[in-house]
C-alpha cells in the first residue's frame, strides 16, 4: 500500500453532522497512510476539537448568522448564506496555512472538501492549490442529481403529483416520488441551484471521493465515470467507519450519545429489538410520533427511540404521550435523546432498523447486516430506500404513510415473518461483501492506494 511520505491535506467538512462524519472518518484513514492533516471548521455548528483525534490540527474561521439569518426556515437559502459568509475567513486560514508551508516539513498536496460549499474551487484556484470533493452521499444519488437537467427536460421536474408512482425509464427502478425532494421549506428551484451547484463543483475538481462500495453501487459508479465525470478520477473506498484504525475514541457527534441504550440492550434478547432513529435533520408532527408510539407498542417487540431535541415540531416529546405510555410498556421500551449508532447497530439484540435512509445510516446498517424499514424524508434519501427496498433487497419501505397499523404490520413482517427472514439473509450477505471489499486486495483497497497515489502526483 502507498504511503503518503510526509505530505499534508487539508479537509474542510460542511457544518452538519451528516456531512461531518465521513469527512473525519476520511481523515482518519489518510493519517493511517502517512499524511499530516488540518482541519479548518467553522465556528458555526463548531466541532470540539478537544474530543477529536489529537492527530490532526485544528483550525476554526468565523461565521457569524444575525438573529434574522437564523431564523431562516429554507435550508437552500441558509446554505447560500452560510456559502457566502464562508469565502473571505476561509481564505484567510488558508493562505495562513499555506504560509506556513514554506517551511514546513510537511507540504500541503491539496485540499479536500464538500461540494455544496460552492466557493471553494476558486479559492483553491486562486492558491494554485488543487481540490478534491468528497461527496457524502451515495453513488446512486449523485447519478440523479447529475441527471437533473435531463430530469427537467423530461417534465420530471419540477415533481408532478399525477405521475408520483410511475418509473423514470432513464434511471430504473427510481419511481418519480423517489426523486430527490427539496428539504421542508424550502423553495424547489433554489434546491435544484444548489444540486447544479454541487455537480459543477465536482466537475472542476481534482477528483471525486465516495464513501461507498463497487459491490454495492458498481452499477451506479460506472454510470456517472462515464456518463457524467469522465474527466476526473474517482475513488469509491467505504465504507469508510469500517476502513483503517479503530483504536481511537474521539467523537464527531454534535449532540451527546446516551450510553444508556447498550446497557439496556444487554438485557433484551438476541435480534430482537427494533432500533429506531430518523437522524439528525428529520421534523415529524405530533400526529406521526403518537402514531410511531403506538404502532411500536403494538408490534410486540422491543424498541430503542432516538427522540432527539426538534424532532417533534414545537413541542416537548413527552408531552405528547399519552399518560402511562411508557409505564405500560414496562422494560419493552428505551427512549434517548441521541444514541451512539454504530455501536446500537452493532449490538447482537438489534433485529431492525427503523431509518430516515440518510447515507450514513444505510451504510452503517448494511456493515451490520440490520435489516431496514424506511421512512425516506428528503434529498437523497427517498433513492437511497428505494435501493434499499427493491435493489439491494435488505429492506422494506412504509409506501403508505406513518400510520400505527402499517407500522404494526411492518415491523412484524420485516421481524417475525418468512419474508423477514430472506430480507436478514441478503442482509448478512451484503454485510460479508462491505467486509471483503476493504481486505487486501478488495475494491476499495485498491481505491485507497489509488487515491493516495493520485494525492502524491498532485
Amino acid at each position: 500500500m502507498e504511503q503518503s511520505k510526509g505530505r499534508r491535506v487539508i479537509l474542510f467538512p460542511m457544518p452538519f453532522q451528516g456531512h461531518i462524519n465521513p469527512m473525519l472518518e476520511l481523515a482518519k484513514i489518510l493519517h493511517s497512510k502517512g499524511f499530516s492533516i488540518a482541519i479548518i471548521y467553522t465556528n458555526f455548528n463548531s466541532l470540539n476539537p478537544s474530543t477529536l483525534n489529537p492527530n490532526f490540527t485544528y483550525h476554526s474561521i468565523p461565521v457569524d448568522f444575525t438573529e434574522n439569518e437564523a431564523s431562516i426556515k429554507d435550508p437552500t437559502l441558509r446554505l447560500s448564506i452560510l456559502n457566502a459568509k464562508c469565502v473571505e475567513p476561509f481564505r484567510e486560514c488558508l493562505s495562513g496555512l499555506l504560509s506556513d508551508d514554506v517551511n514546513s516539513e510537511d507540504p500541503v498536496a491539496c485540499l479536500i472538501s464538500d461540494p455544496l460549499f460552492d466557493f471553494t474551487r476558486s479559492v483553491a484556484e486562486s492558491f494554485k492549490l488543487p481540490r478534491i470533493v468528497l461527496r457524502t452521499g451515495g453513488a446512486a444519488s449523485l447519478a440523479v442529481f447529475a441527471a437533473f437537467p435531463l430530469l427537467k427536460e423530461k417534465g420530471y421536474l419540477p415533481i408532478p403529483d399525477s405521475r408520483l408512482e410511475e418509473l423514470v425509464t432513464e434511471l430504473s427502478p427510481i419511481k418519480v416520488k423517489d426523486l430527490a425532494a427539496a428539504m421542508p421549506n424550502s423553495d424547489p428551484e433554489g434546491f435544484y441551484q444548489v444540486i447544479t451547484n454541487m455537480v459543477n463543483e465536482t466537475k472542476a475538481s481534482h477528483g471525486l471521493i465516495l464513501n461507498t462500495f463497487e459491490d454495492l453501487e458498481g452499477q451506479a459508479l460506472a454510470t456517472i465515470r462515464q456518463e457524467y465525470y469522465p474527466n476526473i478520477p474517482i475513488f469509491s473506498l467505504g465504507p469508510f467507519h469500517k476502513c483503517g484504525p479503530t483504536t481511537s475514541s474521539s467523537s464527531t457527534s454534535l449532540l451527546s450519545p446516551d450510553q444508556s441504550c447498550i446497557s439496556w440492550l444487554n438485557t433484551q434478547a438476541q435480534k430482537s429489538v427494533a432500533y429506531v432513529s430518523f437522524g439528525s435533520a428529520a421534523k415529524i408532527d405530533h400526529a406521526q410520533f403518537l402514531e410511531i408510539a403506538w404502532g411500536m407498542a403494538n408490534s410486540g417487540q422491543p424498541f430503542l427511540w432516538v427522540v432527539r431535541p426538534g424532532l417533534v415540531q414545537e413541542s416537548d416529546w413527552h408531552e405528547t404521550l399519552p399518560n402511562g405510555f411508557l409505564e405500560v410498556l414496562y422494560e419493552r421500551a428505551h427512549i434517548v435523546k441521541w444514541a451512539p449508532q454504530k455501536e446500537v447497530l452493532a449490538h447482537p439484540a438489534v433485529g431492525a432498523f427503523w431509518t430516515h435512509c440518510g447515507w450514513n445510516s444505510t451504510l452503517e446498517s448494511i456493515c451490520e447486516g440490520v435489516p431496514m424499514i424506511c421512512t425516506p424524508c428528503f434529498s437523497d434519501q427517498m433513492v437511497n430506500a428505494r435501493f434499499v427496498s427493491d435493489v439491494w433487497k435488505v429492506g422494506v419501505q412504509l409506501e403508505h404513510g406513518i400510520e400505527r397499523g402499517e407500522i404494526e404490520r411492518t415491523i412484524r413482517r420485516l421481524m417475525v415473518k418468512k419474508e423477514g427472514v430472506e430480507i436478514k439473509e441478503r442482509a448478512l450477505n451484503l454485510m460479508e461483501k462491505a467486509n471483503h471489499c476493504l481486505k487486501e486486495g478488495g475494491s476499495s483497497y485498491l481505491s485507497l492506494d489509488g487515491l493516495v497515489k493520485h494525492i502524491l502526483s498532485l
